[in-house]
């Protein structure tokens, strides 16, 4: 594979992987009723960043840049993942005040905030395999950034 042909490759693996893994996250949560915590939605926040800088490399120069960062953002969320499936295997410890409440919607904001469910960050929603959505976003995302950073590994220059 070339070097044009690599830079390309690496720029829509960069797009598709976090564009993906938000569609996934937002599907389980309209979907299926899966509230994120708050270590859920600093993943989310990962993959936000590596679909703008992704974007930005099909448009802007230089792209090689902008997709390695799309590719860090990518394995920082993998990154998170992996502490977080770590804190809901009981691995270790996590942050203490890690959890969330999604707020409802209503008339009064009262009974929103007294019926609304909580979310805890040490308790696994859905699994697959005993694999959580956190460790299923750490496997994609770090097979993802290092697919990313090989591609762009095989220029030596800056061309893609």
């Amino acid at each position: 594979m070339d070097c044009v042909k690599a830079g390309q490759m690496a720029r829509i693996v960069a797009l598709l992987v976090p564009l993906a893994l938000l569609g996934g996250a937002y599907t389980s949560q309209y979907g299926f009723g899966l509230i994120p915590c708050e270590m859920c939605w600093w993943q989310r926040y990962a993959h936000f960043a590596a679909l703008a800088l992704a974007m930005g490399a099909w448009v802007l120069p230089p792209r090689r840049a902008l997709t390695m960062l799309a590719g860090t953002s990518i394995a920082v969320s993998g990154l998170i993942g992996a502490f977080h499936a770590g804190v809901e295997y009981h691995w270790w410890e996590g942050l203490t005040a890690c959890s969330t409440s999604a707020l409802g919607s209503g008339d009064n904001p009262l009974d929103a905030i007294m019926n609304t469910p909580y979310v805890r960050c040490d308790a696994a929603q859905w699994s697959l395999f005993e694999i959580s959505l956190a460790g299923w976003n750490f496997l994609f995302s770090t097979v993802a950034a290092l697919a990313i950073f090989a591609l762009l590994a095989r220029c030596r220059n800056n061309a893609p």
